[in-house]
């Protein structure tokens, strides 16, 4: 079932409330920079809904409110408020967050491909995949904010080349993080935002008969003795 209205967290709607409200203060104002980066955030926001709606994939509560506080984060707070210049560790926070939340993304994407069979790959290969996919989202994002100073006059890199490599070294030590949860998470270990996966077999258990199968082939070896 594809995700609902109702499924949609509060943290979300909260997020949507408060951009929407600045979004018409910056039209009223004339800020035409701050519309952008608004519009354009609020469009990242509701992407997984579409996602969601496009291919029929529940989504977890906790992946939807973590996706709408990290927009908030960067493109709102970040860019709009200018919270980049205020703290110097905002960047590094943020980036450091989204690279294992991708991480983690990119496990559950993979692993939904294989339906959830284990031993169609390793979980080493797995992991790296999931890495990779991280690490090239974040290279793409450091792409998009090159292309926002030299087409819109913005400052989004900052620093320039330091603020770039620092932002893609972060990303790579994210991206393992998340990855070797995922790793851990195979291996009947949960760490951290490995939970997050558990919560999406469950909620996508049709995606995942295989895995289904094989642990109740475990269950069955256990009781049999």
């Amino acid at each position: 079932m594809p995700l609902q209205t109702k499924d949609i967290p509060y943290l979300t709607w909260i997020v949507w409330v408060i951009m929407l409200a600045a979004g018409v203060f910056a039209l009223v104002t004339q800020h035409w920079s701050n519309v952008f980066m608004i519009v354009t955030a609020l469009f990242f926001t509701v992407l997984p809904a579409i996602f969601s709606r496009r291919f029929a994939i529940r989504l977890p509560l906790s992946f939807l409110a973590a996706i709408s506080l990290f927009v908030f984060g960067t493109l709102f707070l970040g860019e709009v408020f200018d919270f980049y210049d205020r703290f110097w560790w905002w960047d590094v926070l943020l980036h450091g967050a989204s690279a294992v939340g991708l991480g983690i993304i990119g496990f559950v994407f993979v692993f939904y491909l294989f339906e959830g069979d284990k031993y169609a790959a390793p979980p080493w290969a797995l992991a790296f995949i999931a890495f990779c996919f991280a690490v090239m989202i974040g290279a793409v994002w450091e792409i998009f904010e090159f292309g926002m100073d030299q087409i819109f006059g913005l400052n989004m890199q900052k620093s320039g080349l330091v603020d770039t490599m620092a932002d893609l070294i972060v990303d790579c030590i994210g991206a393992f993080l998340g990855a070797f949860s995922g790793f851990l998470w195979l291996k009947g270990t949960q760490l951290g935002p490995s939970g997050m996966i558990e919560e999406f077999v469950v909620l996508n258990r049709r995606g995942f008969e295989r895995l289904k199968d094989a642990r109740e082939r475990r269950r069955a070896r256990r009781e049999n003795g």
